[in-house]
């Protein structure tokens, strides 16, 4: 059995912990840091159905380390025979049973002998709905009349309630549905879901938002004269990503005369790398158009204190889910589509390409203004 160094934990769990733990929530990202290309990763996310698998997962403690078994493949190169290399790596014992587990015809490598050792490691359990077809043929003709798997439980205990057989939960479904190396249920059954998906996405855990975003200000807090758009300089943030989640370009716009400016991230749209192209592209500004700028709770703005502080502008948060407080961004951000089309690569763009799109958007009429232009508007209200 041929076994692939890129499936050990070092590598292919921290994929998973960088997806669970948010990271944007992107392929992207959760690659980054592991030294595997986005195509490696979305190959993983759909084997598994988007969930980490069980396989192991507690391959760690009393175990040897990869660079543990680096150091025993090496000096076993050299000729080193238990006790020498028990030494430096581990007990007698440890390093012969290490030998005689996974010694292959080529000799000791480290990187198939991890790689077995992690695949040894799972305990795989049957999934109820292998080892009861009664179940599971019930479960799979509810999901193709388009019952959720809540739905099916219910029915399942409405419908058998003297029997304890026909009982099966939630996620059992869900895991069943995205898992095909459980072999209990079609993928295909995943369409007739509400959500259609195919890969399963990471749930936000309790308090996640919260945390992401340390004293943040909340929109409750922000000035009457934001509010009811009387006074420029209270401006609206976002950003506007691109294909594959791979690029982004932020924008902001003046709440009172729906002037925009666009942010150019060539680097990307990282906590750091957002603050200091946020940061420079504000401090362009007059200071009668930066008193205060309403952002929602993304886990880019994480570094918010540091804008406020560099570029003089008090910074407000949103509420989660609630695209109203900032219409006049959200509005901008649909007329902008028009230039930076959804599935597009935003990095083609550079900057003086940005500011000509602001250029001709800031000069075109809009309803709310009585049809005057946004650059008339901010010139005559800057005088």
């Amino acid at each position: 059995m041929q076994f692939s160094v890129r499936m050990v934990p070092e590598i292919h769990q921290r994929f998973w912990e960088a997806m669970a733990h948010g990271a944007f929530f992107t392929v992207a990202v959760a690659v980054a840091d592991i030294g595997v290309d986005r195509r490696t990763g979305s190959r993983w996310l759909d084997r598994y159905g988007g969930i980490r698998p069980r396989r192991g997962r507690n391959l760690k403690g009393r175990c040897l380390t990869f660079a543990e078994r680096e150091e025993i493949a090496l000096r076993r190169a050299h000729g080193q025979g238990v006790r020498q290399i028990a030494a430096s790596v581990g007990g007698v014992s440890t390093i012969s049973r290490e030998l005689r587990r996974n010694c292959g015809r080529g000799g000791y490598r480290a990187s198939d002998a991890h790689a077995r050792a992690y695949h040894r490691a799972s305990r795989p359990k049957h999934s109820k709905l292998v080892d009861n077809p009664r179940l599971r043929e019930q479960v799979q003709a509810d999901l193709e009349k388009r019952y959720s798997p809540e739905q099916i439980t219910g029915r399942l205990q409405a419908d058998f309630p003297d029997d304890p057989q026909m009982r099966v939960c939630p996620e059992t479904i869900y895991q069943s549905l995205y898992q095909p190396e459980r072999h209990a249920l079609k993928r295909q059954l995943t369409r007739r879901l509400r959500t259609g998906r195919t890969i399963r996405r990471p749930c936000r855990k309790v308090g996640q938002r919260k945390n992401r975003i340390p004293n943040m200000i909340n929109i409750s807090q922000r000035p009457t004269a934001a509010d009811d758009r009387t006074m420029i300089g209270h401006l609206e943030g976002d950003l506007i990503i691109g294909r594959r989640n791979a690029s982004a370009v932020g924008t902001l716009v003046d709440r009172r005369t729906n002037y925009t400016i666009l942010v150019h991230l060539p680097d990307g749209y990282k906590p750091e790398q957002l603050q200091s192209a946020l940061t420079r592209k504000i401090n362009q500004l007059p200071k009668g158009l930066r008193r205060s700028l309403t952002w929602d709770q993304g886990p880019e703005m994480r570094d918010w204190e540091q804008v406020a502080a560099a570029a003089g502008i008090a910074i407000y948060f949103a509420d989660p889910h609630s695209p109203w407080q900032r219409p006049v961004n959200e509005n901008t951000n649909g007329l902008l589509r028009q230039y930076l089309p959804k599935g597009s690569d935003l990095s083609v763009h550079n900057e003086a390409d940005l500011d000509a799109i602001a250029a001709e958007l800031n000069d075109r009429p809009r309803k709310r203004l009585g049809y005057r232009k946004p650059t008339e508007e901010i010139r005559s209200l800057l005088r």
